[in-house]
């Protein structure tokens, strides 16, 4: 586990791409938490929930950097790092 997060270079200038998990909507299923691809905007559900499609996308997509998609939460994760972080001044999103 690192101290630092290396991969902040692949943070791009995103927008949420659903209001709820994009995945879980297709297939009629339910989430627990929602976290946001850094990268591309991709919002999937958390690890608590039943399909885990936020880690499944960072497997597929390879990217690395998540934030929470709640309201009132502006943490940020790299699974590359393990490591949880936030940002001063940086984009913070949340679902309605």
């Amino acid at each position: 586990m690192s101290d630092s997060c290396s991969h902040l270079d692949r943070v791009g200038d995103v927008a949420p791409s659903s209001d709820g998990c994009e995945d879980c909507l297709r297939i009629g299923e339910r989430w627990v938490h929602l976290r946001m691809c850094m990268s591309c905007g991709h919002v999937g559900c958390c690890d608590s929930s039943p399909n885990k499609h936020a880690t499944a996308h960072f497997k597929s997509a390879d990217h690395p950097i998540i934030q929470s998609y709640e309201p009132g939460e502006n943490w940020w994760y790299c699974y590359v790092d393990e490591l949880a972080f936030e940002v001063d001044d940086g984009p913070s999103f949340a679902h309605p």
